[in-house]
């Protein structure tokens, strides 16, 4: 159902309010790039930061924006099953195309809860839910064990996996791959997790160079693996440069240096440090993306 390179956009701020406009202008770049889908709300769009009103506003936003022309997956998760369950329903109302759930972050539920957690908003909500396991940010790791359960539910219809972790990836793909599509959430595991049997990626990187991940995914598509692996090598060092810091620092500001938004995020997030913004700019010089 959902494939390709996803963006999982920024939300821009201007004087610590939501700018609707730059989101609008990014969002029609993007879809001009090829971009395959976006999601508002995730991690990398500072959910949160964003109080109920400020986060089903920007989903509102992107929805009014992408008119229909690319899925819009709204970023619903919480580490409250009642929350999540909130969120999601918005999400639908609103008329997003699918959601995505973090696992809940901070409490450390069990493989046991975290099957009930999203076993509860599947069942209270009929919209497409892609699962979202981020070990590295919330302290919990979805096995795959727990994700093959979740698979039986309907509208479960895949995972951004974001382990980083290719063993678990190869186990997910072999005990679920045919009931719901896994999908990368480290940019630099997009194409080893093609080649296993991904369907893609929701992805950082792709904020900056969306042309360039969305022809990587499309050569692959189309077979051609030397042009897919020629551009994941050409990827390769912008995506260790969008982590240089907490993501979506290095991303706002790599777009901010671009001229797109305003280099502008919401406490705690902070701006870089000097030396990791010069290597930030000299990354993007080496892409033409900045001068």
């Amino acid at each position: 159902m959902f494939k390709g390179s996803i963006v999982a956009i920024v939300t821009p701020f201007k004087k610590g309010v939501f700018d609707e406009k730059t989101y609008c202008e990014l969002i029609e770049w993007h879809i001009a790039q090829g971009t395959h889908g976006i999601v508002p709300c995730g991690t990398t769009g500072e959910a949160s930061t964003l109080d109920f009103d400020e986060h089903f506003r920007v989903i509102e936003v992107a929805i009014k924006a992408v008119n229909k022309r690319i899925p819009v997956i709204a970023g619903t998760g919480a580490n409250s099953t009642d929350e999540a369950v909130l969120l999601t329903k918005k999400a639908k109302q609103l008329g997003a195309d699918g959601a995505l759930l973090v696992t809940p972050y901070y409490n450390k539920p069990t493989q046991e809860g975290l099957y009930r957690h999203y076993k509860i908003v599947a069942e209270a909500v009929d919209l497409p839910i892609i699962l979202y396991n981020v070990p590295g940010r919330t302290a919990v790791n979805m096995l795959p064990a727990t994700v093959a359960r979740l698979a039986e539910l309907k509208n479960i219809v895949a995972i951004k996996e974001a382990t980083g972790d290719m063993k678990q990836a190869s186990e997910l793909l072999r005990l679920c791959g045919d009931r719901l599509s896994v999908i990368s959430g480290d940019d630099f595991t997009t194409l080893p997790l093609l080649a296993l049997g991904g369907k893609g990626s929701i992805s950082v990187t792709a904020n900056v160079a969306p042309k360039e991940s969305a022809d990587m995914f499309n050569a692959w598509e189309k077979g051609d693996l030397q042009k897919a692996r020629e551009l994941h090598y050409m990827l390769e060092p912008l995506n260790t440069a969008m982590f240089i810091e907490t993501n979506p620092i290095p991303v706002k500001t790599a777009l901010a240096l671009m001229g797109k938004i305003a280099e502008e995020f919401r406490m705690p997030l902070c701006e870089m440090s000097a030396a990791n913004r010069d290597k930030l700019k000299a990354a993007l010089k080496t892409y033409g993306l900045v001068k």
